[in-house]
């Protein structure tokens, strides 16, 4: 049993680089919230106290809250209507909205258990670690629910989690400031979701255990439940996905990636045949392991599923047209700024006759002459 303390504090993300590499060393349960859109941070100064430092402070995560069902609705609908007319100055609004009610609200903090009277909070560890109330909620025939539950209509979204060692964490921040110069609105759908939760990971002797001092990137962002609908900035997602798995070695989480996040993955763990030798040897039988597993350890092909529209969920790196939604305008191009990456860029209206085209040229029924035409 223990006490923590904890103040979060707003910076201009100007410094981030240069932060990121030391705020984790002088605060013992230090993270970051970044809000790239905004230029913002949010530094969690979190540290253990005397347990009879007074304080009985709780955590209570308001996106982790019980939320009435005809509200998420309501955030969901708003968000599918910006998607569709891309309309990504609403969703820059609706950012600004989210994140600032979240501050103000010291993101669920409460001195006394109650209310929250102003920082530093002080509480014990298990009252502090835990964020959230939504599965102690009452069962109300889902009049509330929780924002992710499936059975009613609510959060619907990829995350994209991975570890990049810290000696060069600054670089990739860069990178990612450098795309949200190119395009200032890109980032705004991150912010929706709380942005990207940075926290801090310690090199382990594991055999699949990080492989030095590392930052975890947590992004959390909105999936259109047709599989073959482009988001809006489809491409500054999937750039920074393939700047943080291939330019910078990011490691994936196991948990929270689609396909392509695990291409080569094993491959970057000094250990990985002495894990696979452990895994052979206690479990010879393949258990514990399904074709998901084997796929994502480098056992077994059928990792990246090419078809159509296939980038657009992840399944795929595009390589051609088709992998990602020509007929509404989504082509395969180079990245912005990683030049390797190969990613679905929306060329507006004038890429849509285009794209009606190269779709059609895989449909054999299609003449020539029969293609749709769009105008502006």
């Amino acid at each position: 049993m223990f006490k923590r303390s904890i103040t979060y504090l707003t910076k201009n993300d100007s410094d981030l680089g240069d932060q990121v590499t030391r705020f984790g060393r002088e605060h013992e349960f230090a993270d970051i919230t970044w809000y790239p859109s905004q230029q913002k941070a949010i530094y969690r100064i979190d540290d253990r106290v005397f347990t009879n430092t007074s304080g009985d402070g709780l955590y209570d995560f308001i996106p982790f809250r019980p939320t009435p069902s005809l509200v998420l609705a309501v955030i969901r609908t708003t968000e599918d209507n910006q998607e569709s007319s891309g309309d990504a100055e609403g969703k820059c609004t609706g950012a600004k909205l989210v994140t600032s009610t979240l501050s103000r609200s010291a993101y669920g903090l409460k001195n006394n258990g109650v209310i929250f009277t102003g920082y530093p909070v002080i509480g014990y560890q298990h009252r502090l670690q835990s964020s959230g109330t939504c599965l102690d909620s009452l069962q109300d025939a889902r009049i509330t629910a929780c924002a992710w539950d499936s059975r009613v209509k609510g959060e619907f979204f990829h995350q994209t989690t991975f570890s990049i060692s810290l000696s060069i964490a600054k670089s990739f921040i860069k990178d990612v400031q450098k795309l949200v110069k190119l395009e200032p609105k890109a980032l705004c759908g991150l912010d929706l979701y709380n942005g990207i939760l940075m926290r801090y990971v310690t090199a382990s002797g594991a055999y699949l255990g990080k492989q030095e001092d590392a930052i975890d990137f947590d992004i959390t962002y909105y999936r259109s439940k047709d599989p073959l609908n482009p988001r809006l900035y489809e491409d500054i997602l999937e750039e920074i996905e393939q700047l943080a798995i291939f330019k910078y070695g990011a490691l994936p989480h196991w948990g929270k990636n689609r396909n392509v996040a695990f291409k080569g993955a094993i491959e970057k763990y000094k250990n990985a045949k002495k894990f696979l030798k452990i895994k052979e040897d206690y479990d010879p039988l393949g258990l514990f392991s399904n074709e998901w597993s084997d796929q994502v350890l480098g056992l077994k092909d059928g990792l990246a599923i090419v078809k159509e529209g296939c980038a657009l969920e992840g399944l795929c790196i595009c390589s051609e047209d088709i992998h990602c939604a020509p007929s509404k305008g989504y082509f395969c191009r180079p990245g912005r700024i990683y030049k390797d990456a190969r990613v679905c860029t929306s060329l507006g209206v004038d890429g849509m006759t285009k794209g009606w085209e190269a779709f059609a040229r895989h449909l054999p029924f299609v003449h020539q002459g029969s293609i749709p035409t769009v105008s502006p």
